[in-house]
């Protein structure tokens, strides 16, 4: 199941109906996919994976990596990848469209702006109208041009230079997006590219580099201040058998559904549990919640555990601004729980919400208003002041501006209120969860269309 943004939208509800019980398995990391595909196509020799998410953003970056050189293609569940070695891309034929995909567009730049070729890229009008200052910045100081008709945002062309130059960046907000950019740009310039993280972000960038043979070194002062350092143009290898824990970002709706919908009991198998992507589950833990860790493991380089969810009566807190590098997207369904909590959730740190798929700080508000949920919105906080059992709320439509976790958030809220929550499209749900609605469905909840 792929986006198409060109049919008509498709309006979806939810309705609460009862319990949700079972066991599932949500699809691969979506930001260990992007990289899978990125690293496998830049390294020699072959990549096999398995557990890949199959959304349509991470297919765009397969897709880049096809048209400078990578060889890509399924072999039943598996992707193989015959990558072109590590300085060895070639100049794109045509356009590198990435539709809806932030990450795989942000961090393809960072990768091939430092080759002496031209790459274009263009995305879809959500893509375009967001900003990518803060990859080119950096970019432009290792010597990249950047052509753009609007400053900074897509379409734009990128013209690497001769021979890059090596730089110390510090990453001015925390972003990982920015900070892999450089790492992957460090790829083909020669001698050490610095990155200085003043707070950590999610590490699967230099975890994975790792695992693929470059060289990093990692160093974290007293003060937290992380100092990663690549060594540049050294051979990449192929991993034989890289498998893509099960994406955190994913199973949150499913978390959040349990909790909410009276009577739950929904084990979720295979999720990521990497440190820099707990948030949410530390957050929800504090507000009461019943989320068991079974089975705890490593898997492709990558912390896994099952969580056992099952219904919890919540209860307000206060969620720290230190806290939103590791749950910056699920801040969306952590107002959807917040919404059945006793007391008032106050969360911090969110202006990076506002350059999102939509402001999706603004869009959540809008839901909640829509729904009859109280709240407060400010610049970088929200606060949302709950009713446990969900009556008077719901009853809706939210408008989704195109952004798939604002379409999921609301669906979920409506799986628990009185009455059904509607958003007015659900096309985009396939860029990064396809598999969402079969889900929701296999554990009873029922989503409908609107007619």
């Amino acid at each position: 199941m792929t986006a198409d943004h060109e049919s008509p939208p498709r309006p979806l509800a939810a309705r609460r109906t009862g319990a949700l019980q079972g066991t599932v398995t949500v699809p691969g990391d979506k930001s260990i996919s992007h990289r899978a595909f990125l690293f496998g196509g830049l390294a020699a020799g072959r990549t096999r994976v398995t557990g890949l998410l199959e959304g349509e953003d991470v297919l765009a970056t397969g897709r880049a990596m096809r048209q400078m050189g990578a060889r890509i293609e399924r072999d039943g569940e598996a992707w193989v990848i015959d990558g072109v070695g590590n300085g060895c891309l070639l100049e794109p034929e045509g356009v590198l469209d990435f539709g809806n995909a932030g990450t795989g567009s942000r961090l393809t730049m960072g990768l091939v702006g430092t080759y002496n070729f031209s790459a274009t890229f263009v995305g879809d009008a959500s893509l375009s109208g967001r900003p990518m200052g803060r990859v080119l910045d950096p970019l432009r100081e290792m010597g990249t041009q950047v052509l753009a008709r609007s400053r900074d945002r897509l379409p734009l062309t990128l013209q690497g230079p001769p021979v890059a130059a090596p730089i110390r960046y510090r990453v001015p907000m925390a972003s990982a997006q920015v900070k892999s950019a450089v790492l992957l740009a460090g790829l083909n310039a020669p001698g050490i590219t610095t990155v200085v993280e003043p707070v950590m972000t999610r590490d699967h960038t230099e975890r994975m580099l790792e695992g693929f043979g470059a060289r990093v070194e990692v160093d974290t002062d007293a003060a937290g201040v992380r100092t990663i350092r690549l060594h540049g143009q050294g051979e990449l290898r192929g991993v034989p058998d890289f498998v893509v824990p099960g994406d955190p970002s994913s199973a949150a709706f499913l978390v959040v559904a349990a909790l909410i919908t009276p009577g739950s009991d929904v084990t979720i198998r295979n999720a990521l549990m990497n440190p820099t992507r707990t948030g949410l589950i530390q957050t929800l833990r504090e507000m009461g919640a019943a989320i068991e860790i079974l089975d705890p493991r490593v898997s492709g380089g990558e912390e896994v555990a099952d969580l056992r969810v099952h219904h919890s009566a919540l209860r307000g807190v206060d969620v720290p601004a230190g806290r939103a590098p590791s749950m910056i997207d699920e801040y969306p369904v952590l107002a959807v729980a917040s919404a059945f909590a006793d007391g008032t959730t106050r969360m911090n740190g969110l202006e990076e919400l506002r350059v999102k798929e939509s402001d999706r700080l603004a869009a959540v508000a809008a839901g909640l208003e829509a729904n009859g949920v109280r709240h407060q919105e400010g610049p970088d906080w929200l606060t949302v002041t709950g009713r446990p059992d969900g009556s008077g709320l719901g009853g809706g439509r939210v408008l989704t501006h195109l952004d798939h976790r604002i379409a999921m958030s609301f669906l979920v809220m409506g799986l628990a209120t009185e009455k059904p929550v509607a958003v007015d499209d659900a096309r985009m749900i396939a860029t990064s969860f396809p598999e969402f609605e079969g889900l929701v469905a296999t554990l009873g909840g029922t989503l409908e269309p609107v007619g």
